[in-house]
This record gives C-alpha cells, sequence and structure tokens, in this order.
C-alpha cells in the first residue's frame, strides 16, 4: 500500500507522492551502441556480452572500460582469467587503445587471475571472499567505476552444480551492485543456450549477444539485445563492424519520418541540366538517382556534382565500387574537371573497395563511419546498383538503403547515386523500387538512329519542383557536359548526324527560300523603276498640256482685252463724227 502522511492544517492523512526515478544508464561511448540501448548499459548493474569464438565479446568490453576512462572520467578494471594483459594490450593496440599506458595513468587497473579446472574442488562451501577482497583492492586503487571480467566462466569452468553456480552468480552480482559497480561479464555461447552455463543470462540485467557468421563466402557481424531490465531498447539485428578505430554498431532507420527539409538548391554542376530543374538544381539534403546503361555518362555527371559541390567551398564524400580514385580522376580530365585539385585542398574524399568485400550492411556501416568521420555536404555512390547485388535478399536490400537514405536525410546530406541498368532491361525501372526512395531521378539513354548511338538524357521525376519534361541531347567534350534542345524530326527525336544532316537540310532548304526571295525582290524592284519611269513620262506630258492649256487661256485673255479695246475705239471715234 502507498504510505500516507497526516496533513498539518486538518489532520487528514495524504497520500505520499513518489519521485519516480528511471534506470541511471553509463554511456559506453561505443558508436551506435548508445542508441539502440536508449544511453548505455545499466549503472551499478552488471551486463552479460555472450558469443561464440570470435565474435568480439572481448573487444566490447574493452573499449567500454576504455572510453569510459578517455571520454566519462570513470576509472576501470580489467580483471582476465584466460588471457593475460601483456596479451590483451597487444590484442587492442591494433584499435588504437593503450591498455597500459592508462594503467600507468592510474585510469585502469588489469589484473589476471589463472585458474586451472583441475585445481578446483566442488564442495558445499564455496566461498568468492578471496575473489572479492582481490577486486575491492583493484577498484580502491583507482576509483573505479566499471569493471570487466574476461571470462567468468574459467572461474566456474571446474563445478557443474548448477545451485552452487547460479547461487555463486547471484553472490557475485549482488556484490557488484552493493559496490556499484557497473560491470561487463564475458560469456561463451552455449549449445541450445546463451551461455555456456546457460544461467548467467536469468541473473543479470542486461544480456548483449554477438553473433559473427559466414554468408555466401562472407563475414557478417551482428548484435542483439536479448534482455534489458527495466528500460526499452532496441530488439533487432544490428550489423556491427569492428576496425582500427573500435566497435561501431549501425542502428536501424527511424520509424518515424520527421527529417528536417531545406528550399534551398545547390547545382548540379551543369548548367544546362540546371536549366531543367527550374534552373537552381537539386533540392539541398534531397536524394538523386542517375540511372542508364554503360557508357551514357552518369559517372561525368556524378563527378561533375562533386565539382561544384567542392567549388562551393562544402567537403563531398565520393565512393566507387568499379574504378579507383585516380583512374575516376584521369577519366574527368578529359571533359575539363581537376579532381585531384579538390583532393588536395581537402575538400574531396575519394573511397573505393571492391563491392564483394563484405555484406550489404557491412558496406553500409563502413559508408556510415566515413559520413561520421568527414560530415560532408554531399555524397556520390558509384553505382549503387553494386551493393544491391551484393545482398542476399530483396528485403534486406530495401532495408539498407531505406537506412542509407535515412541517415542522408536526417544530416541533411545531398546524395547522389549512380544506378547502372542494362541495355534490354526497362529503363524507368530500377532494382529493389529504389527510385520510390529518391526525390529526383534523371535518366540517361543511348539512342540508335543511322548507325549510330548517341546519349539522351531527361528528368523523370523531381519532386516539389516544375521540371522540364523536354529529352535533350547529351554531350561531352573537353570543356565540359553540353546539353542540345530537344530536335524533332518528321520520326521523332534526332540526333548525331541524323540531326546534323536534318539540320544542313533545313539550312539548305531556308537558303533556297531566301535566294528566291531575293529574286523575288529584284523583280519588285525592276517593275518599280519601269513603273516610276512610265509615271515620270506621263507626269513630264501632264505638265506640258496644263503648261499648253494655261498658254492658251491667256492668250485667249489678251484677244478678248483687245476685241474689247477695239470696240471702245470704234464707240468713241463715231461719237466724234455726230459732233
Amino acid at each position: 500500500m502507498r504510505p500516507k502522511t497526516k496533513n498539518a492544517k486538518n489532520g487528514k492523512s495524504q497520500p505520499r507522492v513518489h519521485e519516480l526515478r528511471p534506470l541511471q544508464k553509463a554511456a559506453t561511448g561505443i558508436a551506435g551502441l548508445d542508441e539502440i540501448t536508449g544511453g548505455g548499459l545499466p549503472r551499478g548493474r552488471t551486463s552479460i556480452v555472450c558469443g561464440g569464438p570470435g565474435c568480439g565479446k572481448t573487444m566490447l568490453g574493452i573499449e567500454f572500460l576504455v572510453r569510459g576512462a578517455l571520454q566519462f572520467d570513470e576509472p576501470g578494471v580489467l580483471m582476465a582469467f584466460e588471457e593475460t594483459p601483456e596479451d590483451i594490450a597487444q590484442n587492442v593496440a591494433s584499435l588504437g587503445f593503450d591498455i597500459e599506458d592508462l594503467a600507468a595513468r592510474k585510469k585502469l587497473y588489469l589484473d589476471y587471475i589463472s585458474v586451472e579446472p583441475s585445481e578446483l574442488q566442488e564442495a558445499g562451501d564455496y566461498d568468492l571472499e578471496g575473489l572479492f577482497l582481490r577486486l575491492q583492492s583493484a577498484v580502491q586503487a583507482v576509483g573505479a567505476k566499471r569493471v570487466m571480467f574476461d571470462t567468468l566462466e574459467a572461474l566456474f569452468s571446474g563445478f557443474s552444480n548448477p545451485g552452487i553456480l547460479r547461487s555463486e552468480f547471484r553472490r557475485l552480482f549482488r556484490w557488484l551492485k552493493d559496490q556499484g559497480l557497473t560491470a561487463i561479464i564475458t560469456a561463451e555461447r552455449g549449445e541450445g543456450t546463451l551461455t555456456r552455463q546457460g544461467l548467467e543470462e536469468y541473473v543479470s540485467d542486461c544480456v548483449i549477444l554477438l553473433d559473427h557468421r559466414i554468408r555466401d563466402q562472407i563475414s557478417v557481424r551482428r548484435m542483439r539485445i536479448v534482455k534489458y531490465r527495466g528500460t526499452k531498447h532496441g530488439a533487432d539485428e544490428y550489423p556491427f563492424l569492428i576496425d582500427e578505430r573500435g566497435m561501431s554498431v549501425l542502428p536501424i532507420t527511424a520509424l518515424q519520418l520527421q527529417h528536417d527539409v531545406s528550399d534551398e538548391r545547390v547545382s548540379s554542376g551543369v548548367p544546362d541540366l540546371d536549366a531543367l530543374l527550374e534552373g537552381k538544381g537539386y533540392f539541398r539534403g534531397s536524394t538523386v538517382l542517375l540511372s542508364g546503361t554503360a557508357g551514357s555518362g552518369k559517372t561525368t555527371l556524378a563527378s561533375s556534382f562533386a565539382a561544384e559541390t567542392c567549388r562551393r567551398g562544402e567537403r563531398c564524400l565520393y565512393i566507387a565500387f568499379e574504378e579507383s580514385p585516380k583512374q575516376v580522376a584521369r577519366n574527368m580530365r578529359s571533359i575539363g574537371l581537376d579532381l585531384d585539385e579538390w583532393n588536395r585542398q581537402g575538400l574531396l574524399f575519394c573511397e573505393s573497395w571492391r563491392p564483394t568485400q563484405f555484406g550489404m550492411e557491412m558496406h553500409l556501416l563502413r559508408i556510415h563511419k566515413l559520413i561520421e568521420q568527414i560530415q560532408p555536404r554531399a555524397v556520390v555512390i558509384d553505382p549503387i546498383t553494386n551493393l544491391i547485388d551484393s545482398a542476399a535478399n530483396q528485403k534486406e536490400v530495401y532495408s539498407v538503403l531505406l537506412r542509407l537514405i535515412d541517415t542522408m536525410k536526417s544530416r541533411g546530406v545531398t546524395a547522389v547515386f549512380v544506378s547502372l541498368t542494362g541495355g534490354n532491361e526497362d529503363l524507368e525501372r530500377t532494382n529493389v523500387g529504389i527510385s520510390s526512395l529518391t526525390d529526383t531521378w534523371i535518366l540517361l539513354r543511348d539512342v540508335e538512329l543511322n548507325g549510330e548511338r548517341n546519349r539522351c538524357i531527361y528528368v523523370l521525376k523531381a519532386r516539389g519542383m516544375a521540371h522540364s519534361n523536354q529529352l535533350r541531347e547529351f554531350r561531352l567534350s573537353s570543356s565540359g557536359v553540353e546539353l542540345i534542345p530537344a530536335y524533332i524530326g518528321n520520326g521523332g527525336v534526332l540526333t548525331g548526324s541524323a540531326r546534323l544532316s536534318q539540320e544542313a537540310k533545313e539550312k539548305a532548304d531556308a537558303l533556297t527560300r531566301q535566294q528566291e526571295a531575293e529574286r523575288k525582290q529584284q523583280q519588285f524592284a525592276r517593275k518599280r523603276l519601269a513603273l516610276e519611269a512610265q509615271v515620270e513620262v506621263l507626269q513630264a506630258e501632264l505638265a506640258e498640256i496644263e503648261h499648253e492649256a494655261k498658254l492658251a487661256g491667256v492668250q485667249e485673255r489678251k484677244r478678248e482685252d483687245e476685241l474689247l479695246l477695239d470696240r471702245q475705239r470704234m464707240a468713241e471715234s463715231r461719237g466724234s463724227r455726230q459732233d
């Protein structure tokens, strides 16, 4: 029952309010593991790391101690029962961990207990006080907060009584909890059980199962959290990788689509292609698919985008599965792209490896780590179909691609994927439906006409923008990439020599029409001159007639004046005679 307290004012009992305290966790510092565990291993409790030989149990425990000492100022104790500290130090030196230096700096205490099963005798009273005292002394020597046992089974290998084993395991775990120590105990996988004894997983608070399997002659490492008391956690299988930087775990992509999006546009590196995308290029943080047959120019477009990214002063990660970085750089020089210059400036990071080197999830994990290290603004994968071909089944392919795209989008990285399609395949179709996961899909194809093949390009889809629906001819030259506007002939789109022939024919026809028009203009000019001459003659005749008519009028008026004057004179002469 919930305890009650009396109210000071009215004397009535009131329920006491308890503050809920969630399980405290100790961060491991291992990339990805803290994410799938929701913050790390249970603080002040014991966790079991189990698995077969060579799966990475000891490496996980050592990194837990080293990261705790270096990143979280939590010293640790390594208590080994099978390997000496010197052997372990040599083994983990390849990961960059100098545990002997940490021991010298009082950050780590290394102890080795040699146990021979033949020297042990099973009895009713089995006392671990000697182990507790030795461990207590080691903890006090460095002020340890973390402890690792590798492997504790060696201590109990000579006993078969499950009652004694369970009792001693509980006693050890209780003692570690009372001391407030966050402990990792490594255990070997049993037949039909998680551990050899089949008891540790029941008395521990957290159980992590590691698996190292071979599938299609490719090594694959997986991790699964079988049990975690008091908290939610990822229960799926997660691929992990052990390399020169330690262990990395790749979480499954988030179930909720809550990525931030940007309205910013970034150039594709080809101005003519940007013109097809509203003249602005791709959305930043979007995923672009360049698909087409071999030799259609996919790598050229991808390299142009990478060079443009570097030209803006941003980092770009270029991953090639078919060509070495030097080969890609040499080929791109033929179109005027100097990728080596951006590499020297520390803006372009070219990585290449064989697609058959790892399984698909290992490829994804390696890409994930490169993104973590480089922090690029753009990533090019050429071609992504090699990753798809290395997968065992379509479901795995889709899941891994979804995680890859989710990683890019969550970081605002603009991704360009190159997809190779076969010549006899439907070009507007991709493997495992990757096109539905991308934001922009640009299709490159070869058009065969008049005995030659010419490249063409068009935008099949571009989410969020009004893109062009035109088919363009795609040309490569020493000055770069050029997209020629669509040329439509009687038989459809014309490219190459057919285009040149049609252009020459139309130019000849235009010249003929121009000459005919000039001839007619000359005829019109001659007729105009003739008519103007006739008009001039008629105007001269008209002027002469008008002049003659004018003279005749003057002469007529002069005669009339003279007749009038003669009459007046005659009249005057008659009058003078009468007088």
